[in-house]
């Protein structure tokens, strides 16, 4: 009897997931600092700091409040949109960069 090792996720059971050789690692996960990071692209553009200020923190700042409904709305447009692009992914690592900056504020926000 030859074993044949699974092609797809849905050959195996979720608790043997973990267990498959070839994990995937994601370019993304670099830090942001190095040269030539893809994780520059989605992590902090050259583009969004162009001044003394990076673009999110002048939002964070200036929103107060309503910041926090800023990057929910980012999170839904990006999971609302990344089935019709041609870099999937990338919207899909920004939802996630929206979603841990989200998670960040509520974090350390202060108590009541």
């Amino acid at each position: 009897m030859i074993l044949m090792k699974p092609t797809k996720i849905n050959d195996i059971p979720p608790e043997a997931w973990d267990n498959q050789a070839g994990h995937y690692v994601d370019p993304y996960d670099m830090p942001a600092d190095q040269p030539n990071s893809p994780a520059c692209d989605v992590n902090h553009p050259p583009h969004y700091n162009n001044n003394k200020i990076e673009c999110i923190d002048y939002l964070e700042d200036s929103l107060g409040e309503g910041f926090s409904y800023y990057l929910e709305g980012n999170i839904k447009k990006y999971l609302h949109r990344w089935r019709y692009k041609s870099a999937p992914v990338e919207d899909l690592r920004k939802a996630r960069w929206y979603l841990e900056k989200l998670i960040e504020l509520e974090i350390n926000k202060p108590q009541a």
